[in-house]
C-alpha cells in the first residue's frame, strides 16, 4: 500500500492479499476510512475500478492530477497497475 507510486491504482482486495488477508477487502477499505497514517488512499478502488471513498470528487481529481483517466466514478486507464491499459512487456 506504501508503495503505490505515482498513477498507479490497486484494489482493496489487492492490497488485502498482500497484506496476507485475502478476501477482506472491506477490512482495507476500513482501516483506510479510519488511520490516522498518512497513506495514498485515492489509489486504492473497488475491483471493477468504481471510486468508494467518502469523497469521491476529492479522489478523482488526485487520481485525475496524476495522470488517471477517471469517468462517472471509475477508473478507466492508469499509467500504471492493475488498471493501466499498456501492454506488458
Amino acid at each position: 500500500m506504501m508503495s503505490l507510486g505515482e498513477g498507479e491504482v490497486t484494489t482493496y482486495g489487492d492490497v488485502a492479499d498482500v497484506a496476507g488477508y485475502p478476501r477482506n477487502a472491506r477490512l482495507v477499505g476500513r482501516i483506510l476510512a479510519l488511520t490516522d497514517e498518512d497513506v495514498p488512499w485515492w489509489r486504492v478502488v473497488a475491483s471493477g475500478g468504481r471510486l468508494r471513498a467518502h469523497d469521491t470528487a476529492l479522489q478523482s481529481a488526485l487520481l485525475r492530477a496524476e495522470g488517471v483517466v477517471v469517468h462517472d466514478s471509475r477508473i478507466v486507464d492508469a499509467p500504471t497497475g492493475r488498471f493501466s491499459r499498456e501492454p506488458f512487456s
